[in-house]
């Protein structure tokens, strides 16, 4: 069974970092043709992607509102995604989901929505 499991999430005050994972079970032919990204839902609103990773490429994608402040990457060895989250602000302040696709990150707003495996997701809180 192909499973995500994210873990790191916390409270931090706001200017705080925090380091999320995201670790990748049950692929049987690996990750190299999938995509993981990163999502994040605040109370009352959508759930929307954050960043995103192709996997054998090592490209990756992120939403203005993080970008110069989170950074996506992997541990191969482990199977694992992580997004390091600097400088946080209380908009910040969701859970954070991680999710895959056969896929790249073209559009991993929609294709991962579709068709995605997700992770149960980790709570952020930043407190200002």
């Amino acid at each position: 069974e192909m499973r995500l499991v994210e873990s790191g999430g916390g409270l931090v005050q706001a200017g705080g970092a925090l380091r999320l994972s995201c670790a990748a079970s049950g692929f049987p032919r690996g990750l190299d043709d999938y995509a993981i990204g990163w999502f994040r839902q605040a109370p009352g609103k959508e759930r929307g992607g954050v960043s995103c990773l192709n996997w054998s490429e090592r490209s990756t994608d992120y939403a203005d509102s993080v970008k110069g402040r989170f950074t996506i990457s992997k541990d191969a060895s482990e199977n694992t995604v992580y997004l390091q989250m600097n400088n946080l602000k209380p908009e910040d302040t969701a859970v954070y989901y991680c999710a895959s696709v056969y896929d790249d990150c073209d559009d991993y707003n929609y294709t991962m929505h579709e068709l995605g495996i997700w992770g149960q997701g980790t709570q952020v809180t930043v407190s200002s």
